[in-house]
């Protein structure tokens, strides 16, 4: 089974940026989808971007034109740079994979933007 381990998470700034970054392992292939969701307390999880193995990619309107999610299929590892970061962007941030009808989840890291 994959397994996904989140970084990059931490404190920043309104307007600042964040680089996170989700290394899969214990697998032999590259996922056909690979994303970022976010939830935030008292909210449901939400999408924010999805990636495909051929780096099709598709964005939250909250954070388009922000948010940049990208992949490095040699290191089994998906991305996602934020920029412009709002309050609203606070959330643990949740790696996703999809394969073949198997998913994966991360446990999260903690985004918090605060001045």
């Amino acid at each position: 089974q994959v397994q996904l381990v989140e970084s990059g998470g931490g404190l920043v700034q309104p307007g600042g940026s964040l680089r996170l970054s989700c290394a899969a392992s214990g697998i032999n292939y590259s996922p056909n989808v690979m994303g970022w969701y976010r939830q935030a307390p008292g909210k449901e999880r939400e999408l924010v971007a999805t990636i495909t193995s051929g780096r099709s990619t598709n964005y939250a309107d909250s954070v388009k034109g922000r948010f940049t999610i990208s992949r490095d299929n040699a290191k089994n590892t998906v991305y996602l740079q934020m920029n412009s970061l709002k309050p609203e962007d606070a959330a643990v941030y949740f790696c996703g994979t999809a394969h073949k009808g198997m998913f994966g989840w991360g446990k999260g890291t903690l985004v918090t933007v605060s001045s």
